[in-house]
């Protein structure tokens, strides 16, 4: 293929570093002294009388945050190496995996040493963690060095792209890493999503409609509701690898479609982790057929991600069940649902999470013109740019009831302990969900850059161009890797909160990033509501917030890495 006049198969210079592998291996040890150096003098910045104090990581963001993503781009590097040597082994190591490994060394280690883009106006640099040019020279590696000047080249970037033009159509750029049956998994739901999704998304989008009850009906048929839940209780039993799988093909769709069976997830997962046995006999098998939807009602008009804050009240009566009096706000698909898995405070003389109590609070499912039909309950659409498909809605309370059988757990106080176990599952789904978008965002990207002609040439013949949509691919598969690890760790029974908050924060960057430079690809156009980026754009923003903002989940990483 021909680029500026010039054929890039007479270029003498590889693209490819030589004994890439060797290199990508050698570079890992450095990045891991710089880490350990920063962790100690952020934990030393934030200490006092011994002790990491809460006050002084609040009072340190940028170097406490800062560490979070140091920590982050430390584990992406170690998840591609993994990804690369097990596709070596296998035999498929081709070179557009090999590009793909070359360009995420080359770039991240860079962006470590020089600054590490927590978003588009923020970048935090390794002094700001407290190191010194002395502790940085760590990085002065023969491998480090290499790469950096030679891995994220236009070169490399243009050749991926034309690898990736030859391969139009595929299910992603370059090979995941999975297994044959999670590849089967993802196949299915891809051609679901570009027969049934695809075609309907952005009218979906543009007249702010729910997503029509049949595609609910035939998602449940697929399993996507009882995808994890347990097979004695009607599930599937599936892994969370293919839950990332389902979510990402079907976000990669649509994000509404992709999101219609986190509800399920969470719900699913608080009543096997906190429900009794009644609970999870009555519960589960419906929400695997979906008989019915939930939703989940935790977020107040006052708290955001304080949770521990809440205020809307639980009050026993003598027959032993509950009337709820409160506000709720930014609760998804509330209208259609059957069922809340509900926050409120049952103890009212507390003022944090010790407090808290989870209900599975059962309601109506309304119409249109009676959405909230539930004596005791009221609410009011929040209209917003993206994440459509369901609607947000703001939910009163004024003595609402709810049966006692139906407090989680037959425990008051337990609500918010309950409600932190099913945190790494949701964060690896939302992960998941901003891959989706991500490659989205790219499919419609590419798409227009080889059809739109400018100076008398497509679009994607341009560097500038085809440099974005290199970095797309390569971001991708770098948050990718960083989730199939949180899943396979969530998986094995291991503790995974750090590597889902990581994946869950770096995923919502790289989608937002790949649909902002989609858009600029498709310049004027794409600020047009008739192009599908726009629709793409307004989705990918709201990953950086739901499901805790990124300044949150930052803030969770650091209180881990120091803790």
């Amino acid at each position: 293929m021909a680029h500026d006049g010039q054929d890039l198969t007479t270029m003498t210079k590889p693209v490819i570093l030589p004994d890439l592998l060797s290199l990508t291996s050698a570079a890992l040890a450095p990045v891991e002294t710089v880490f350990e150096r920063a962790r100690e003098a952020v934990r030393a910045t934030v200490s006092a009388d011994g002790r990491v104090s809460g006050a002084l990581i609040e009072a340190n963001q940028t170097a406490a945050h800062g560490l979070s993503w140091l920590a982050t781009y430390h584990q992406s590097l170690q998840q591609m190496q993994r990804w690369a040597e097990a596709l070596n082994a296998d035999g498929k190591f081709g070179e557009m995996e090999q590009l793909l490994l070359q360009i995420a060394f080359g770039e991240y280690l860079w962006q470590i040493y020089g600054g590490i883009q927590m978003n588009q106006g923020e970048v935090v640099r390794l002094q700001d963690l407290g190191l010194s040019q002395d502790d940085m020279r760590a990085l002065m590696e023969p491998a480090v060095m290499t790469l950096t000047q030679g891995g994220n080249t236009q070169a490399a970037r243009t050749r991926l792209v034309e690898l990736m033009e030859a391969q139009a159509g595929a299910t992603m750029f370059g090979t995941s890493g999975l297994d044959e049956e999670l590849e089967m998994i993802r196949d299915q739901f891809r051609r679901y999503a570009v027969e049934r999704v695809e075609p309907n998304a952005h009218d979906w989008h543009l007249n702010d409609e729910l997503i029509p009850i049949e595609i609910i009906e035939e998602l449940a048929e697929m399993g996507v509701f009882g995808l994890t839940i347990p097979e004695e209780f009607g599930g599937f039993g599936l892994s969370k690898a293919s839950m990332c799988v389902v979510s990402e093909e079907l976000s990669r769709g649509y994000i509404g479609v992709g999101s219609l069976g986190t509800r399920s997830e969470i719900a699913a997962e608080l009543i096997i982790a906190g429900g009794t046995d009644e609970q999870k006999a009555n519960w589960l098998p419906k929400i695997a057929s979906a008989e019915i939807l939930p939703t989940a009602v935790f977020t107040e008009p006052n708290t955001g991600s304080d949770l521990g804050s809440l205020r809307t009240r639980a009050v026993k009566d003598a027959n032993g069940d509950y009337t709820v009096t409160g506000n709720k706000t930014w609760i998804t698909h509330a209208a259609r649902t059957h069922v809340m898995t509900l926050l409120a405070r049952t103890n009212p003389d507390t003022s944090d999470h010790r407090g808290l109590s989870m209900f599975l609070a059962e309601k109506t499912p309304g119409t249109d013109d009676d959405p909230f039909p539930t004596p005791g309950m009221t609410g009011g659409e929040i209209e917003v740019l993206g994440y459509r498909g369901m609607k947000e809605y703001e939910l009163g309370f004024d003595s609402f009831h709810v049966k006692g059988e139906n407090l989680l757990g037959g425990e008051e106080g337990k609500g918010f302990k309950q409600l932190m176990e099913t945190f790494e599952s949701a964060r690896i789904q939302t992960a998941a969900r901003a891959i989706g978008v991500a490659q989205c965002a790219l499919d419609i990207a590419m798409q227009y850059a080889q059809e739109r002609k400018q100076f008398g040439k497509a679009l994607i013949n341009f560097p500038r161009v085809s440099g974005k949509l290199a970095m797309m691919a390569v971001e991708i598969m770098i948050a990718r890797q960083l989730t199939y690890f949180s899943a396979w760790e969530k998986d094995h029974g291991q503790r995974c909160d750090l590597e889902a908050g990581m994946a869950k924060l770096l995923g919502a960057r790289v989608a937002w990033a790949a649909a902002d430079n989609g858009l600029q690809i498709h310049g004027g156009n794409g600020f047009a509501l008739e192009y599908k980026i726009s629709r793409v754009l307004c989705d990918a923003r709201i990953l950086n917030i739901f499901e805790g903002a990124a300044e949150i989940q930052a803030q969770v990483i650091a209180r881990r890495l120091l803790g």
